[in-house]
């Protein structure tokens, strides 16, 4: 089984303000989320803090997603997408 993705509007237009080639990066490393094994180079980690309960993903050394698990079980909510100033 797979996990299904959720999209905020706000992911989604952070995302189309990325170049193309991101773009394609993002879609690769969450295609690898979705396969719900722990792939090393994804390098999930919890958050703290204000983000409690939320989690990121690397896309490269620059460029996170945020992301939580839910509502549902096979459920994976995308909030967030950018440098690190996404967590500020």
């Amino acid at each position: 089984m797979r996990y299904k993705f959720l999209t905020a509007p706000s992911f989604l237009r952070q995302l189309k303000k990325l170049e193309h080639a991101l773009q394609d990066e993002v879609y690769e490393k969450l295609e690898l989320l979705k396969g719900r094994t722990n792939h090393k180079q994804l390098r999930v980690h919890a958050l703290k803090g204000l983000y409690k309960g939320r989690y990121a993903l690397s896309v490269n050394f620059r460029y996170r997603v945020i992301f939580k698990f839910g509502p549902a079980k096979d459920d994976i909510s995308l909030l967030s997408v950018g440098d690190h100033d996404i967590y500020q």
